[in-house]
């Protein structure tokens, strides 16, 4: 960061929006939670869904650190790896492929365009419940079925469930629809956020995971709808249940550059 001076950008990857910053030099100050979540304030701040810091990595392209819009360092953040890759081939870090580090490890991404594809982690577990699946595609997801998905209250069961099922750490929680044979609706309340969010990326991937886990979706590869628009989810399954080779696709838009005088932290 200049002297005074956090220069910054906005992206979004199907609404779910974010503050992206270079900060090679390593200069940002990230044990300010205050400051972060001011930052992502959609009030008195820049306003976003979470920040995310770009920097370097020994071993990869680059490192992502990513916080949820309440300041604290977030788990894996599938929309937010997206946009980070799009930023670094703004920046002219990377060309059309990466590997880059994330908090659950090192992942890949393609980038075409304004579509940005990303190999998740694989997933062994997931434990299915009568009313609903629950498992961890980088972050945590309760995965359950709704009959009336637009005329729910998304954000006064959202929290309900985070909390009453897993407590104070909780887990995102996905209501959603099947549509087709190949295509789901989805609505996601985030953790960090504490609210409904226009998309999730981890939790898009959990939604597919899950319902063709139960039998709910046939094919292998699933569009899903969010409030913010539509991607997809690529993945090969094998005979012990277990989920390989998953992919997460779908646009990544740069939205504006800014500054932000650091006196008003």
């Amino acid at each position: 960061m200049d002297a005074g001076v956090l220069t910054f950008s906005k992206y979004q990857a199907t609404g779910n929006d974010f503050v992206l910053v270079d900060d090679r030099t390593e200069t940002f100050p990230v044990d300010n939670k205050a400051f972060i979540a001011r930052l992502c304030h959609r009030r008195f701040g820049i306003g976003a869904d979470g920040l995310i810091l770009l920097r370097n990595d020994t071993s990869s392209d680059f490192r992502m650190i990513y916080f949820n819009a309440d300041g604290a360092e977030g788990s894996l953040c599938g929309n937010g790896s997206r946009c980070v890759v799009a930023f670094a081939k703004h920046l002219g870090i990377i060309g059309d492929s990466c590997n880059f580090q994330a908090i659950d490890g090192m992942h890949e991404a393609t980038i075409t365009g304004e579509a940005v594809r990303l190999k998740m982690g694989n997933v062994s577990e997931i434990r299915e419940k009568e009313q609903y699946s629950f498992l961890d595609t980088g972050s945590p997801h309760h995965v359950q079925e709704v009959e009336d998905l637009p005329g729910l209250d998304v954000p006064v069961e959202g929290k309900r469930l985070r909390y009453s099922l897993y407590g104070e750490k909780g887990s995102n929680i996905n209501f959603v629809r099947v549509t087709e044979p190949d295509r789901v609706s989805v609505r996601t309340y985030e953790r960090g956020v504490e609210d409904e969010t226009f998309s999730c990326g981890t939790g898009v991937t959990a939604v597919a995971l899950a319902l063709h886990r139960k039998g709910r979706l046939g094919e292998q590869r699933i569009a899903v709808d969010t409030a913010g628009g539509e991607l997809q989810v690529e993945f090969n399954n094998d005979q012990h249940g277990g989920y390989s080779n998953i992919w997460l696709s779908g646009p990544a838009r740069k939205v504006y550059e800014g500054t932000w005088q650091l006196r008003n932290q």
